[in-house]
């Protein structure tokens, strides 16, 4: 694949920490539920897991959210679960519940078991990543992902969400080494995952870490961290020439920032419980910071999205030798007003021209 020349790098420039015009924005989950336009091509794939393994359908939904707002990337459509489904847990997406695994991991029989899947089995992201690049033309850069390996072990263990995380936690305080097992496995799949993805076009990679804030301080480095370092520490930090920027975001992890950029990650993900300066502050600018406006924001008035915007990019400050790029604390909700999303967008990019100046 020839790629065509990136028209708008303001998004991988900020991860860099390099000087831009303004503050780039993309939102996680900007391909959703609240676009009438996805309900349409989810109707039309049949199922959520129709949508996804199908690359016609995944760069349809890709693309969608920048045919509405002049967002700064694209995120590959796709679901941190479809490691383990390659693995043969047996994923399905059960209508008003979520996933579920029909194979859990419970035993140390079922542990043994696991093995880092064929990347074959992954093919059609792989062929989304493509499709998805080539359909951009060099619009903006596209994102590729994966959850975090304690995060995706959570799922697997659970066999689906979970409130309090019983199975995933009495495995990790009575069969530790059991769990370090699943989690070196789900590391290596990982690795190998993501790598796949940004030979096949992906321009920076995030690694979602959504449940390693119900961690007890100490056990996160040890069961989540540790892990997420060993990723890190195996990425293509450069394809073709460019680099490859990396973002981890541990929601509920800002006790830990000053640990997450051991990770050797290029930008930290935080969420709405993090003051942007202090954070600055603490890290010394060492790495870029995305987020982290609150989601349940832009629930509010057009002129209170437009002051909390406003709020968290002068939180940051000056750009200085910083990096900052616009998101929520976490997924944009389902109930969201696609209206307000092109006034979140707007003032980013107004009033960050102005901070930039």
């Amino acid at each position: 694949m020839v790629a065509a020349t990136l028209q708008n790098d303001t998004f991988l420039r900020a991860l860099q920490r390099q000087p831009v015009s303004y503050t780039p924005v993309w939102l996680m989950r900007q391909a959703g539920r609240y676009l009438a336009e996805y309900n349409q091509t989810r109707s039309r794939a049949g199922s959520f897991l129709g949508l996804a393994k199908n690359p016609d359908f995944a760069t349809e939904v890709t693309i969608q959210p920048l045919e509405r707002f002049p967002l700064d990337a694209a995120i590959l459509f796709s679901d941190i679960l479809m490691i383990p489904d390659a693995m043969g847990l047996g994923l399905e997406f059960v209508a008003g519940e979520g996933p579920r695994f029909a194979h859990p991991l419970r035993t140390e029989a079922d542990v043994n078991k696991l093995a880092v899947p064929e990347m074959d089995e992954l093919r059609y992201v792989f062929d989304a990543v493509s499709q998805i690049r080539q359909t951009l033309n060099g619009r903006v850069p596209l994102i590729g992902f994966a959850g975090s390996p304690w995060t995706v072990s959570c799922y697997m263990v659970e066999g689906q969400g979970s409130s309090d995380y019983r199975n995933i936690k009495t495995m990790l305080y009575a069969q530790p080494a059991l769990l370090h097992r699943i989690l070196e496995v789900t590391a290596q799949a990982t690795l190998q995952y993501l790598n796949e993805q940004i030979r096949a076009g992906a321009q920076a990679v995030m690694l979602f870490d959504s449940w390693g804030g119900v961690l007890a301080d100490g056990l996160y480095q040890q069961f989540s961290l540790a892990y997420i370092k060993q990723v890190c520490d195996g990425l293509l930090r450069e394809y073709n020439g460019q680099k490859i920027p990396v973002i981890v975001f541990t929601k509920g992890g800002g006790l830990w920032l000053e640990d997450i950029v051991t990770s050797g990650c290029d930008a930290v993900g935080l969420d709405w419980t993090v003051n942007l300066a202090k954070a600055r502050a603490r890290i010394n600018d060492s790495v870029a910071l995305q987020g982290n406006l609150d989601p349940m924001s832009l629930f509010g008035t057009e002129e209170s999205v437009r002051q909390e915007v406003r709020r968290v990019i002068d939180d940051f400050g000056p750009v200085g030798n910083g990096g900052h790029v616009f998101n929520l604390g976490h997924g944009i909700s389902q109930f969201t007003n696609p209206e307000i999303v092109s006034v979140l967008v707007d003032e980013v990019h107004a009033y960050s021209q102005k901070m930039h100046k």
